[in-house]
């Protein structure tokens, strides 16, 4: 792994080594913009063809038409597209200047100085106030509070809005702000990387301020950019990051557009209309030579030379192909990109997405794949948070075996539990000291004289706040230190070493001391499967066990509380492994984690608590009304087997008994998943052709085993069920699922409100984020951002389905005129020879190119063509929105056949006009046309009413 040597308050070096902070999101350069955007736009065939035409009607021996009847709309389409992406790229360079023209202070010199914030350099000290926003990624190294700590806002970096410590390495403790403007050393980090989670490095100041021993750093030592100080009289740190290669800076940049079904489609009618034009081009261009050499040099007026160059073969069918280009509409690109970006104004405007309890209104973040929503095939949802309210409220628990609030319905008003707390039960009181201080929580004393607790998880809120009602209060946080109230007594703990939550470890523990008797206590909370095989040997845990099975079948979420006391020369000897782990650059959190089982064994189960997450409102309805619209869901959930289950029950993801079917798979070898996968799948297929309601149930660790050795099978099961249940799952195995179900050739929306679900939603073909307790790290990732899941009804039957069939009739439409225009102008060249002359004059080409272009345009956008009540009323209308009009061969018959029906009545108007008189042949032919194309659009719209 590469290294990165900061050294800190050294000018010289750093300003050589490593970049300024100057900050760029632009796409484009002056000199390079020309170039890159022109080789966007032409990297899609059908700009290549048209290029290919225009370039070809350069040639005036073959070209029958003016250039400019090609040239002008081409260069007009061209002029759109690159002024849009001109603009879009002027406003992020009006975002960058503000940045960095942002004026903050640094130490030069052993001086405080005021500079703009793109002259700051790695190594250089930057001294922040509350409320600044942080300019750069910074070690921090000193604050205004006496314990080193400070507070940070990252709503802006991951949308979490609750306030996050950061402490001051334990090499800068104590030093004063005169001695932060003179502080030297080194900092060894790794090169920069996106990831916001971690930090892995070490740190060693130079004499006098300390010897030479490495101080290693983690992310709990950094303030990134784009943060706010809260709370805090100042700050200052080191200048690790800068510019583009911040975290923030490295996970930047322009998502890669996403190729809709209908694109694609428009990309094969494409290709498949070239090859007609071809067979078409050939047959005449052989007819045209065969006429000229046969006819045409018998009439003397035609003044066709006796010989002519080698190449004179080819001048008729270049004709032709000519004037067949019209057939590929030029103007169908920039007619879609107009009314795509229609559609995705019409659901930031739609009222009834507008969630008034969180003041959010829906937001389509991409605006070139509203039709897709119309095409969803299946839903892969999270659970916590999108369909509950992720409102966590502690109901019940269950310490030592004695079960409180199975009665009573909520365990903080047992009066069991409550004289238990009274009569200072010793596991009551342990467990409530565990829900008290193993945490991440921040307590902050409101100006009341109440305390406000902050946490980045919300069960860690309920378990905090139930702790305070029953009188065990969490009051201050001091360095280290952390002070509760019990029942007017003030406890104090000191915390040794945080074992910090991950999603492979899942559970979390806090050595402590206790400071009234120096004693040394391992606190866990995690959940069961991580913490129950931690027990030790004599413990008797099948009340535990049975507890968490009885919650999880109320749909409660359940965590263990666990604790050990610890001998002292055992913690010194653990201390060292987890220093040395914690200091290195290459697996630290793989060697954390096999640090941390060491400590975590032989563990004194206290017991269970149960956590009520509510189902938001209007899910069940819902998810009712999507499958019945012929939509598959998924849900993929962190939580255990009978959770899952049980909200699925609530959310009509499943029917009870005997309607519906639950098949589990299970197993820890190879040989069980495969037995259970055998038998679920033979299960399917018998099933398959009866209405009976089927689902499988799988957890992450036979998942694993299934997409790793029995990926066949898995992918059969997948495309066999409509309904399946993902428990305890991982980040990664839910983006696999998506791209399991896409490789099936499914369309795909996945919706969540976590961060843990951005890998999800950034795979799936739609990502659609909720804006939830969890933060915006979805919403932000996501293609559309709603307030609730109940939305997502509206957007997929409404908007959906509007944009699919506007964008349909769209497509077909510009294809329509443009064979339209074709077929009379290869009627024409049956009398006019076959010479490859042309019908219309250029002008009259040029404004059909333009003019034409507003007329499907607006139809489409105005187009309603069935009622939203109806859609509502009758999802399985939805079906019949799946099928296609674009995507039927018959419907593309059909207005193939159209376009050569209207050709022929327009034709045959034009040679009447034109035995009367000629010169207003191609103004009547025109008229004829324009009538025609209006009346189509009337009929395509009238036939979906």
């Amino acid at each position: 792994m590469k290294k990165r040597y900061v050294y800190i308050n050294d000018n010289d070096l750093s300003e050589d080594l490593y970049c300024d902070n100057r900050i760029s999101n632009r796409k484009y350069t002056f000199l390079n913009f020309l170039p890159k955007n022109l080789s966007e736009q032409f990297s899609r065939f059908m700009n290549q063809y048209f290029l290919l035409i225009a370039c070809l009607q350069l040639w005036s021996l073959i070209t029958p038409v003016n250039p400019a009847s090609t040239w002008g709309p081409l260069l007009f389409i061209f002029a759109v597209s690159a002024t849009k992406e001109a603009w879009d790229d002027y406003n992020r360079y009006l975002s960058d200047k503000f940045a960095n023209e942002k004026q903050v202070w640094v130490v030069k010199q052993g001086v405080k100085t005021h500079i703009q914030a793109q002259e700051v350099h790695v190594g250089n000290i930057v001294w922040l106030r509350e409320n600044d926003e942080v300019p750069c990624d910074l070690v921090l190294i000193g604050t205004s509070d006496p314990q080193g700590t400070c507070y940070i806002e990252t709503a802006a970096l991951d949308g979490e809005t609750d306030l996050k410590m950061r402490v001051i390495p334990s090499a800068c403790m104590g030093l004063v702000p005169e001695l932060l403007h003179k502080i030297k050393g080194v900092i060894e980090c790794p090169s920069p990387d996106k990831d916001i989670r971690r930090f892995d490095a070490n740190m060693r100041l130079f004499p006098p301020f300390i010897d030479n021993d490495l101080c290693p750093l983690t992310i709990n030592n950094t303030l990134l950019q784009s943060c706010y100080l809260r709370n805090t009289e100042w700050a200052c740190g080191v200048a690790v990051y800068t510019g583009n290669e911040t975290k923030l800076g490295m996970s930047r940049g322009i998502p890669e557009p996403k190729l809709t079904a209908m694109d694609a489609m428009i990309d094969k009618l494409t290709g498949a209309i070239f090859l007609f034009q071809i067979v078409v081009v050939i047959v005449l261009g052989i007819s045209g030579n065969v006429w000229k050499d046969s006819e045409a040099r018998k009439q003397w007026y035609v003044l066709y030379p006796n010989e002519g160059p080698w190449y004179e073969l080819l001048v008729i069918p270049l004709r032709f192909e000519l004037l067949c280009s019209i057939m590929i509409p030029i103007s169908i690109k920039v007619s879609l990109d107009l009314v795509k970006s229609m559609y995705a104004k019409f659901i930031d405007w739609d009222k009834e997405m507008y969630d008034q309890q969180t003041d959010t209104p829906a937001l389509a973040a991409n605006t070139a794949i509203s039709e897709d929503l119309g095409q969803v095939e299946y839903i892969l949802t999270d659970k916590t948070g999108t369909l509950t309210e992720n409102r966590m409220i502690f109901k019940k628990c269950c310490i030592n075996g004695i079960f409180y609030g199975n009665e009573s319905g909520d365990a903080l008003t047992d009066v069991e539990l409550l004289n238990a707390v009274d009569s200072h039960n010793p596991d009551v009181i342990r467990f409530l000291t565990v829900m008290a201080i193993c945490n991440t929580v921040i307590p902050m004393k409101r100006k009341s004289g109440t305390i406000l607790y902050k946490a980045q998880s919300q069960d860690e809120d309920a378990l905090v706040n139930a702790a305070a009602q029953l009188h065990m209060v969490f009051l201050n946080k001091n360095a280290n230190v952390l002070e509760v109230n019990f029942n007017g007594v003030i406890l104090k703990y000191e915390v040794l070493d945080t074992l910090e939550f991950t999603s492979d470890r899942k559970r979390m523990s806090v050595v402590v001391k206790d400071c009234q008797n120096e004693k040394i206590f391992l606190l866990s909370k995690g959940a069961d499967e991580t913490i129950l095989p931690c027990a030790s040997s004599g413990q008797q845990i099948r009340t535990l066990t049975e507890a968490v099975e009885q919650y999880a079948q109320l749909g409660l979420r359940t965590l263990c509380m666990a604790w050990r006391e610890l001998r002292e020369d055992e913690y010194h000897e653990w201390s060292l492994m987890f220093k040395e782990a914690n200091s290195t650059l290459v697996d630290r959190e793989w060697k954390l984690a096999e640090v941390c089982q060491r400590l975590e064994h032989d563990l004194v189960i206290l017991g269970v608590s149960a956590i009520e997450d509510r189902l938001q409102d209007g899910v069940p309805e819902t998810i009712e009304t999507l499958r019945n619209a012929g939509i598959n869901f998924w849900m993929l959930t962190g939580d255990k087997q009978n959770t899952a289950i049980q909200i699925a029950l609530l959310c009509n993801f499943i029917s009870p008994e005997p309607k519906g079917q639950l098949l589990l798979i299970n197993g820890k070898t190879e040989d069980e998943v495969s037995r259970s996968l055998e038998r679920v799948l033979l299960t399917m297929r018998i099933t398959s052709s009866e209405p009976k309601d089927v689902a499988f149930v799988v957890d992450g660790w036979a998942l694993e085993i299934a997409l790793k050795h029995y990926r066949r099978a898995f992918t059969e099961l997948a495309i066999l069920s409509r309904t399946a249940i993902c428990c305890r799952v991982t980040p990664s195995q839910k983006a696999q699922l998506v791209e399991l179900l896409k490789s099936c050739d499914y369309r795909t929306l996945a919706i969540g409100d976590g961060g843990n679900d951005v890998r999800m939603i950034q795979t799936a073909d739609i990502g659609v984020g909720i804006s939830g307790r969890e933060g915006m790290q979805a919403a932000r990732a996501a293609d559309y951002s709603i307030g609730k899941f109940r939305f997502l009804k509206r957007l997929i039957l409404v908007h959906g389905r509007y944009s699919y069939n506007r964008t349909a009739f769209l497509s077909q439409y510009s294809f329509y005129k443009s064979l339209l225009i074709c077929f009379i102008q290869i009627l024409f060249s049956f009398i006019s020879g076959i010479s490859g002359t042309s019908l219309f004059n250029s002008v009259s080409l040029m404004a059909y190119n333009v003019f034409y272009t507003s007329i499907p345009v607006l139809a489409s956008v105005l187009d309603k063509d069935l009622s939203e009540k109806t859609v509502m009323q009758n999802p399985q209308i939805l079906f019949y929105c799946q099928a296609g009009r674009l995507l039927n061969p018959s419907t593309f018959a059909g207005w193939f056949g159209r376009s050569l029906f209207h050709a022929v009545v327009v034709f045959l108007i034009s040679i009447h006009v034109y035995a009367y008189e000629k010169s207003e042949m191609e103004e009547l032919a025109m008229v004829a046309l324009s009538g025609c194309i209006w009346l189509q659009a009337f009929v395509v719209t009238m036939e979906t009413k």
